[in-house]
């Protein structure tokens, strides 16, 4: 299943709305609005929010899913059906964390799995542009899922499988050519999301990540350093001019879908970016595991991590950020990251009543067993940032449990 995919340049030829100054004006003499200009380009922003013949960035383009399509919003600065109430700080929010200005969770066709590398500044950047771009007055109704999938709160158990928030880390190991080829690859331009299988839940599956994917009935070739049928008898220089100019001398030349990221994205880069996205993605290993190299989770989190979907993400949400005055945040939660575990321990076998606003909750003492009730509590203590210690036991929920009334 081909999930979501925001695929870039899917649209019939949009020019890119770059500013052709922008990429060649020297960085200390940039506007942030240039700035943001160039980095949108990257990002190929307008190749998903512009409809075949509409305006730039006014919305309406259809993304086909197996659940149904999706339209991309409007996000030029009109009021009242684009992005002109909304403040960098919502910007931000909605790319690093992917969750609009309602506080809803955004499906990922908007690719901010991706997005969520970009740094706070070239963020505000971004968003510093789209502020002045021709204010578009379109109304967009994005949602044209199937039920239950239009339903947001089902992109909860999705997030807690496939969302990792946080902004691109460099690797002092590398050079800083290389880590800016990453931050572009892995960040703004999301190669993996049309370049990787994806599982049926639409999970980009780790262990083939860049080896190539069906899109929508193209095929996005692999990425990774294979010699037979990826990058692996390219040179960096030769993947830079492909990006440039569409275009390997005498072997091939893009079509399709690529033919439109390196019209709307690619091109309008400098040389020096390519220079180093070809650097990236040449390191990048046969049958590439890319973000594999994390730690494979244990199955205690796994267990955590389900049970947390099955019983308590729709009230706390994806990621623990809870919902404001109703439900409490779990993420960075004084009493979840407590050094003792006792008071989420007791949270799940006693409940709480309702207090100060928030909704009371219920006990899952009749739920869930002892080693359950252990499992989850060491998964809310030690994701989205919580960095308590994974000391819940069977035999602590045990002894609380004897307390309960009978």
């Amino acid at each position: 299943m081909r999930f979501w995919i925001a695929i870039a340049g899917l649209t019939s030829g949009i020019l890119c709305a770059l500013p052709a100054a922008a990429a060649a004006t020297a960085e200390g003499t940039q506007s942030i609005a240039q700035r943001g200009a160039y980095l949108a380009a990257a990002g190929d922003c307008v190749s998903c929010h512009t409809a075949d013949a509409g305006k730039p960035f006014a919305g309406g383009y259809r993304i086909n899913t197996p659940f149904g399509d999706l339209l991309a919003p409007n996000i030029t600065p009109d009021p009242d059906t684009g992005i002109g109430r909304w403040s960098a700080e919502d910007f931000y929010r909605a790319l690093h964390q992917g969750v609009n200005r309602h506080g809803q969770d955004m499906y990922p066709a908007m690719p901010y799995t991706f997005y969520t590398r970009v740094t706070r500044a070239d963020s505000d950047a971004i968003f510093a542009y789209l502020q002045t771009v021709p204010a578009v007055r379109n109304a967009v109704e994005v949602n044209h899922l199937n039920f239950p999938f239009n339903q947001r709160w089902t992109m909860a158990g999705w997030r807690e499988l496939f969302f990792n928030e946080g902004t691109f880390a460099p690797d002092a190991r590398k050079s800083a050519s290389w880590n800016r080829g990453a931050y572009l690859v892995e960040g703004l331009g999301h190669c993996s999301a049309c370049h990787s299988p994806r599982d049926v839940l639409g999970g980009i599956e780790q262990k083939h990540q860049y080896t190539g994917a069906d899109i929508d009935g193209w095929f996005a070739p692999n990425l990774s350093s294979n010699l037979h049928v990826g990058l692996g008898s390219w040179t960096a220089q030769e993947i830079a001019t492909y990006l440039k100019t569409g275009a390997r001398p005498g072997t091939t030349t893009a079509f399709g879908p690529m033919a439109e990221v390196v019209h709307n994205s690619t091109s309008q880069l400098t040389d020096a970016d390519l220079a180093a996205m070809g650097e990236y993605l040449k390191s990048l290993p046969p049958e590439s595991p890319l973000r594999a190299a994390r730690a494979v989770p244990q199955q205690s989190q796994v267990r955590g991590a389900s049970l947390y979907m099955d019983h308590c993400s729709a009230c706390h949400q994806a990621k623990g950020r809870g919902m404001t005055g109703i439900f409490p945040p779990l993420a960075g939660n004084g009493a979840v990251i407590a050094r003792d575990p006792g008071n989420v321990l007791q949270a799940i076998l006693k409940g709480i009543p309702m207090r100060n606003g928030y909704v009371a909750m219920p006990s899952f003492a009749s739920q869930l067993d002892d080693q359950q009730v252990a499992d989850l509590a060491n998964y809310v203590r030690t994701s989205w940032g919580n960095t308590a210690v994974a000391n819940a036991t069977a035999a602590d929920a045990a002894k609380l449990r004897a307390q309960l009334p009978r």
